[in-house]
């Protein structure tokens, strides 16, 4: 019994690399088992295995552990927005770039209105509404981007759902700008109400991304123009990323917008070559980086907070289902895109984690205090501001394990139907890595 309390005092202080090194050989193996044996995408094993080791599980992995490892999840985002900029070239996406447009478009405002209509007739609490119709379009696009890569999807949906979860975060902040100033207005009954006051925080964050983003890609392409070994460009692409992530950090800007803009300019002003050989160097990290990503995820994911779904919950999930798979078959066919994007292009965007409980923190902090006070449904008397920031947080956090679970099995099943993914998943063999 004591050798047994040991152990168990020593699984839960181990070192931090000794713990990153077991993470990454066990979620290895995991992925491989579940890729093999269930034909269901690797990441699932890696979220399943954050769930056991998490607060859900065996708490190995606790939430300050998640928190001093906050790092390697943001640098992944950053990776993976790098990634997404790079396959949104406009030459290859001109001919059906209006169609793309219309997509994303549809199922973006598809989303928030099916969501603020729907949460809306179930609670009668217009600001809640707007709130969840503002954070209902947020993707999580690690999800989509480690399935394609998973099983080497290439083909039209591959590249429509690239452009959506590359664009709709930019749209979802607007989206979220406005309403959420418009949400606080009717809580404190302002009743003089500027548009420009609605919407000058969502303009001064896609500003500054564009000049963080314009110029470290400017930079970026300077350093790296006179380099032709390998490792070079590997060790140059990573400095840039990471630099780029600390400065969306320390500017308080979308991380996801500032590296796919980096990319998404590399991509539309350098050749064809120079992307290829910065996209070999992400094959290096990419399957390294998802293993820990997905795992440090599934370790956030608590499971117990499902129960505090409710009806707001199941209505908000429904309705996001609806809204998004509804809005991006509309705009396809208001684009005139093919009847496989047509069928398929909204079980590839399901997915939500990241941006929308962000989001939620920020409605949780900016709405404390405001408004009249009210009897929540525990009998608590509290202002309706701190209803509203509790209800979004718990609702989406919770929703987020349903969508995180679900996403990936939807995108697989819809790249496959589309016949765009590899017959068996292809594992990433780098070029060989010269000096």
């Amino acid at each position: 019994m004591e050798i047994f309390e040991k152990f168990w005092f020593w699984l839960h202080h181990m070192p931090s690399l000794l713990l990153i090194g077991l993470l990454t050989l066990i979620g290895f193996y995991c992925g491989r088992g579940m890729q093999r044996y269930l034909k269901l995408p690797s990441i699932l094993s890696y979220m399943l295995l954050g769930v056991l080791l998490g607060p859900s599980g065996v708490n190995i992995l606790a939430d300050h552990l998640q928190s001093s490892f906050s790092f390697i999840v943001e640098m992944t985002l950053g990776f993976i927005a790098l990634h997404i900029g790079l396959e949104l070239n406009l030459k290859s996406l001109n001919h059906s770039g209006r169609g793309i447009a219309w997509l994303i478009f549809a199922e973006t405002f598809g989303a928030a209105f099916a969501v603020t209509i729907a949460i809306y007739l179930a609670s009668g609490n217009l600001p809640l509404a707007l709130i969840f119709g503002a954070i209902a379009p947020a993707s999580a696009p690690a999800g989509t981007v480690a399935v394609i890569r998973e099983y080497q999807a290439k083909g039209p949906l591959t590249k429509v759902l690239y452009a959506i979860v590359g664009f709709d975060d930019g749209l979802t902040i607007l989206i979220f700008g406005f309403c959420s100033a418009l949400a606080k207005n009717l809580i404190i009954n302002e009743k003089h109400i500027s548009m420009w006051f609605l919407i000058e925080n969502s303009i001064k964050e896609i500003s500054l991304v564009l000049v963080v983003g314009l110029l470290i890609s400017a930079i970026f392409i300077f350093c790296i123009r006179p380099l032709n070994r390998p490792r070079n460009m590997l060790i140059l692409t990573f400095c840039f990323v990471t630099i780029t992530v600390g400065l969306s950090e320390l500017l308080h800007v979308s991380i996801i917008l500032t590296c796919m803009l980096l990319g998404f300019v590399i991509s539309n002003t350098q050749g064809k070559e120079v992307v290829e050989r910065i996209e070999l160097r992400l094959n290096f990290l990419m399957p390294l980086l998802f293993i820990l990503f997905f795992s440090l995820a599934g370790s956030s994911l608590h499971l117990n907070r499902l129960s505090n779904l409710g009806l707001i919950g199941i209505v908000y999930i429904l309705s996001r289902i609806f809204g998004l798979m509804g809005g991006a078959w509309l705009g396809a066919v208001m684009g005139k895109m093919s009847s496989t994007i047509r069928r398929y292009s909204g079980m590839g965007i399901l997915s939500q984690a990241g941006v929308a409980i962000g989001l939620s923190l920020v409605v949780k902090q900016d709405f404390h205090g405001l408004g009249l006070e009210i009897s929540n449904a525990k009998g608590v008397i509290e202002p309706l501001g701190d209803y509203i920031g509790a209800v979004v947080l718990t609702t989406v956090t919770a929703s987020s394990v349903f969508f995180e679970l679900l996403g990936p099995i939807l995108t697989r099943i819809a790249l496959k139907k589309a016949g765009e993914t590899a017959v068996i998943p292809v594992e990433i063999v780098p070029e060989t890595f010269s000096s």
